[in-house]
């Protein structure tokens, strides 16, 4: 008999009768296509890395590079929601391309982050919910998200400079162990409101300018530049050197925001993490250790809230002597 039917097997009956076995095609069909993939290095899985290169012209057929099902491209973040996406599009934040849901409802802000892609010649890709769900790490996104490369810090040296250009005495903000990425963009906010030249951050046991940094700090994210040293102290002292007086903020300070002299002069703030404030090491490193003065019962105030008050009240001195 033709084929293999006369095998034990070969006949397989179902609820429409007998049927004969393929006689080896689909067998044949599947040699030379290799092992299966690992789940790593297949883009329709939500394991995939993007490690493996595609092959030319492998892109979806949706909106180009990245297209339906988009994945994050190694070393890229996301900058998520509508207005996040709107404001970084508006300080012309570095983006190499713009997802958007399929079937998204718009909205002035989603027509005007349209507008600002196609004027900055950003790509556009669409994605399901599932996979923009993916992308942003299951975060708020409203159907828009923003690849950024990663951030490109400054050098200590530059935020000097910036100051300089403007004529002003440098004011800086150090951060000893802020952790949280919400606080970091809290912070970053208060510092383009209050005129902060830069912020600093340690490489270890400190956030970094991540998606989520971008999304709370907004626009003030692509406005405040910020460095990333190795030694937090060791730049502090450096940066004493050169002039600058170390301003620590922690609670049981030297003085209080309302008593900040040395707020007119080039200054560094420190910020410590809510509940341990500084460390050991900023606190002596400090030229002065500056206090907010608080009635009731509260203890502390959360880290970037200290620091917004802070500067406000440096803020003030300054006007103040500008007034002189």
């Amino acid at each position: 008999m033709a084929g293999n039917s006369s095998r034990r097997g070969a006949v397989r009956k179902g609820k429409k009768g007998p049927s004969v076995g393929s006689g080896g095609v689909r067998r044949r069909a599947l040699e030379g296509k290799g092992p299966t993939p690992k789940a790593k290095d297949r883009p329709a899985h939500k394991a995939f890395t993007g490690s493996s290169k595609p092959a030319s012209g492998s892109s979806s057929r949706r909106g180009g590079a990245g297209g339906k099902g988009a994945k994050n491209r190694p070393g890229s973040d996301q900058v998520v929601g509508r207005n996040a996406v709107l404001e970084a599009l508006q300080e012309n934040v570095p983006a190499t391309q713009l997802t958007v849901m399929v079937r998204l409802e718009t909205d002035e802000r989603v027509r005007e982050i349209m507008r600002l892609a196609a004027a900055q010649g950003l790509p556009v890709a669409e994605a399901s919910r599932t996979d923009l769900d993916r992308m942003s790490d299951n975060a708020v996104h409203q159907g828009v998200a923003l690849t950024i490369p990663p951030y490109e810090y400054a050098d200590v040296e530059e935020l000097l400079q910036i100051a300089a250009e403007a004529f002003e005495p440098p004011l800086l903000v150090a951060l000893d162990g802020i952790t949280d990425p919400r606080n970091l963009g809290a912070i970053l906010r208060s510092a383009d409101a209050f005129g902060v030249h830069g912020v600093i951050l340690p490489e270890r046991r400190s956030a970094s300018m991540t998606a989520s940094v971008w999304k709370v700090a907004a626009g003030a994210a692509g406005r405040v530049r910020v460095a990333q040293v190795t030694n937090l102290n060791r730049t502090l002292s450096s940066l004493k050197e050169q002039g600058v007086f170390v301003l620590g903020l922690d609670a049981g300070g030297d003085v209080t925001t309302r008593q900040l002299e040395l707020g007119t002069q080039p200054a560094a703030l420190v910020v410590g993490a809510e509940g341990k404030g500084l460390s050991r090491l900023a606190r002596e490193t400090s030229d002065q250790v500056v206090s907010i003065p608080m009635g009731g019962g509260t203890e502390s105030l959360n880290a970037s809230v200290a620091a917004a008050i802070a500067l406000y009240e440096i803020s003030g001195v300054r006007e103040a002597q500008g007034r002189a």
